[in-house]
């Protein structure tokens, strides 16, 4: 049977707001913000002392889904993979000279396909890093994955580099839908990943999976959830696929006809939260779930679960270094993100320049408005002075229903949590509706 929806939820929860891994939103960055403005940025992270964190982007599938809203781009041969990381090399590089040897307390590589990296110029990357900064002793150093190129003899050398987790984008196990996403991974393929991860003893595996695909229904949710669960990763993200056709041109491949539509969306969401944690998983935030004595749930419980761009996590540094084309670092001072393109990113580091293409500097209410925003992702309550009286008007609706408690100025979300805290957030987002679209909330 479908979970039930009734229309006001149903409305709220098509609304088009950001999903907030960052604040201010990357459509409000600007070209105002300059290399030599993050260079600065980067020479004060630097010399404050504190770990930072490390992400590490490589724009590389050997074919592109037709759902993916990725940076990225397909290569059937490994040389201009090995091109970019030649380029990687020479970025890291510069980053050094303006961080200096700082510690890492946390590093992750996505894309694209990062094991689409060759063994030995995977090797050189982690050694280039481990060489110019200090890796903090039992770090978190993660990697995220695609199933059909996972293999026990690749996984057996991410483990000896000392990757430490891995998460497996498995989306759907739905044959039909896997057509309809150009991207076939049946469930043997799914098992084999996770029997050489943790062959290779890398134990601590996430698995992605995806709701509002085409042709995706209750019956596949109900499919894809029973066998992940049986497989037992550690932690599990849900997402909602966001259609954006005007962004991502592949994407005008999946007909609209074939999308799910927001009461459908909906049913499904519900569904999966609902199996997993039938299946004995802790909700995290709102599209995340863990074991419950996984480090997420217990970060979860004590109030301290932190959001960023890659989503929920434990990672405390303030500092977040971005490496590779279309990257964003955001440093306690403001966000910066590398060009886009492979090409115009080369330009720039063969030129001897960070490159930076734009950026936004945080300002103090930017820092204010976001720590609220990351409250109410992480924990659905705000501290006792966010809400002004023109925000209490925006969240009045919502108060009125008896979904949000207004008590002063402190929001608190009482009913709905996951269909409605990025609503509720955006009610504090004061660059909402100055350009940028989105998808839906649920």
């Amino acid at each position: 049977m479908a979970p039930s929806i009734s229309q006001d939820l149903l409305d709220v929860s098509r609304q088009a707001v950001p999903r907030y891994t960052s604040y201010p939103t990357a459509p409000h960055f600007s070209a105002d913000i300059t290399a030599a403005d993050y260079g600065t940025w980067l020479r004060q992270t630097g010399k404050a002392g504190k770990p930072v964190s490390l992400y590490l982007h490589i724009p590389f599938c050997r074919t592109i889904c037709t759902y993916c809203g990725c940076t990225t781009k397909a290569a059937l041969r490994d040389d201009p993979v090995r091109a970019y990381a030649a380029v990687v090399h020479d970025e890291i590089a510069l980053l050094h000279q303006h961080l200096g040897p700082v510690e890492v307390s946390h590093v992750h590589w996505g894309g694209g396909t990062p094991n689409i990296l060759p063994p030995e110029v995977f090797a050189d990357l982690v050694e280039d890093l481990k060489t110019r900064f200090r890796f903090r002793p039992g770090m978190e150093h993660a990697i995220e994955l695609d199933p059909r190129h996972v293999t026990h003899e690749g996984a057996r050398h991410l483990a000896s580099l000392g990757i430490t987790r891995a998460s497996l984008g498995v989306q759907t196990l739905d044959a039909a839908v896997q057509k309809a996403i150009a991207r076939i991974q049946p469930l043997e393929r799914i098992e084999a990943s996770f029997d050489a991860l943790r062959s290779a003893g890398i134990n601590r595996i996430n698995a992605d999976l995806m709701y509002g695909l085409p042709l995706q229904d209750l019956g596949s949710i109900r499919e894809t959830v029973g066998h992940v669960a049986r497989l037992r990763p550690g932690r599990l993200a849900v997402f909602g696929y966001a259609h954006v056709p005007w962004m991502k041109s592949h994407q005008k491949l999946i007909k609209d006809e074939d999308l799910p539509d927001a009461k459908a969306r909906y049913a499904q969401a519900r569904l999966a939260r609902d199996l997993l944690v039938e299946a004995g998983y802790a909700e995290v935030g709102i599209d995340h779930f863990a074991e419950p004595e996984d480090d997420l749930s217990l970060a979860s419980k004590a109030g301290t679960l932190r959001r960023n761009f890659q989503g929920y996590t434990t990672d405390e540094a303030e500092a977040l270094i971005g490496i590779g084309a279309s990257s964003i670092s955001r440093t306690p001072f403001g966000y910066a993100q590398n060009a886009p393109d492979n090409h115009g990113w080369r330009r720039r580091i063969e030129a001897g320049e960070l490159p930076i293409v734009r950026g936004r500097r945080l300002e103090p209410d930017d820092i204010r408005r976001g720590q609220v925003i990351e409250d109410l992702l992480c924990r659905f309550e705000t501290g006792e002075t966010a809400a002004t009286p023109e925000i209490q008007d925006r969240l009045a609706p919502l108060a009125r229903k008896g979904w949000v408690e207004l008590t002063g100025n402190r929001v608190v979300i009482r009913e709905h949590h996951h269909e409605i805290a990025r609503v509720v957030a955006s009610a504090f987002d004061a660059y909402l509706g100055a350009g940028g679209r989105h998808s839906a909330a649920v």
